[in-house]
């Protein structure tokens, strides 16, 4: 089964600089346990990408999120959910920010680094 472009909800266009840090709420069931349907995700488009980042990427123009894995020096986003397909990417130029925080509320919020 591959994932749909519903995976997370795009950043609405103009609403902050390409660059600044962004939330997101992920939609579906690809990226369980770790982050179940609903919850709010922390991008920065600045942050250091290394394997095992969780990662934002945009593919046909369309966005997905993912865990980055580098086998290799090849990339691939790999879902955390066994019924999703992993997809090779071309390199870090199809990232569009690393998760750094998660969470459905304040006194739940997960850090990533």
């Amino acid at each position: 089964m591959s994932e749909r472009p519903e995976s997370i909800m795009p950043p609405i266009e103009g609403s902050c600089s390409g660059r600044e840090v962004f939330a997101l709420r992920a939609l579906g069931d690809s990226m369980v346990p770790e982050f179940e349907h609903g919850t709010v995700i922390i991008i920065d488009p600045e942050a250091v990408v290394k394997d095992g980042s969780y990662v934002i990427a945009k593919l046909d123009g369309e966005f997905i999120f993912r865990q980055l894995r580098i086998y290799n020096d090849k990339y691939f986003l790999q879902p955390l959910n066994d019924l999703y397909e992993t997809t090779e990417i071309s390199g870090l130029d199809d990232l569009e920010g690393v998760i750094v925080q998660s969470g459905s509320r304040r006194k739940n919020m997960k850090k990533y680094s």
